[in-house]
């Protein structure tokens, strides 16, 4: 019986993921966003990027609703039977504000390291929702290596090279979505 119920979970979740794209319109807006701090980096202004990074974070969810109903992926309405377990996975997420903001006033060079750590802490729990696990872990996975990387051994990179990197590797999962996406509606019509 338990594998039944878990088959039928594993399918739901699947299903969720064909219906949805894969909530690519999701990672989308984050790249824009850090794409737009990338872009406000190029000042080399350590406060006008954390004033920039701390009230642009507010835009990615409407962004996000914005992407949703151009490319018809509705995921506020779209309600399955593992729905329940994204409040508590976004308000996880957010325990790391604390951190920015001590860090914003006693070491605002750590901002970029927390932010782009910080917002990606939900990743995996959302790929399970949708039973693609592996997509959704390693965005977070490459991206903590690769920001760590660079605001530990670039420091000149931290306003610029790093929100453009995490802007790379949001891209890049963008495409891996798609490409499963694609590859699971080519199953199902075999």
């Amino acid at each position: 019986m338990a594998n039944d119920l878990g088959a039928e979970l594993l399918a739901e979740r699947h299903a969720h993921f064909r219906r949805l794209k894969g909530g690519f319109p999701i990672p989308l807006a984050g790249a824009l966003y850090w794409l737009m701090l990338a872009w406000v980096g190029q000042a080399h202004n350590q406060r006008l990027w954390t004033t920039a990074a701390m009230w642009g974070s507010g835009l990615i969810f409407p962004l996000a609703l914005g992407l949703a109903k151009l490319f018809h992926s509705d995921f506020l309405r779209d309600r399955t039977a593992v729905s329940g377990v994204l409040v508590p996975t976004f308000v996880a997420m957010l325990l790391f504000w604390p951190m920015f903001v001590g860090a914003l006033w006693t070491a605002p060079a750590l901002t970029s390291l927390i932010l782009a750590i910080g917002l990606s802490l939900h990743w995996p729990v959302i790929g399970w929702s949708y039973g693609k696990t592996l997509i959704y872990t390693a965005h977070a996975v490459v991206r903590a290596g690769v920001v760590f990387y660079i605001w530990n051994w670039i420091p000149e990179g931290r306003l610029t090279l790093l929100p453009l990197s995490v802007t790379i590797i949001y891209l890049a999962t963008v495409a891996a979505i798609l490409l499963e996406v694609l590859r699971m509606g080519l199953t199902d019509r075999r």
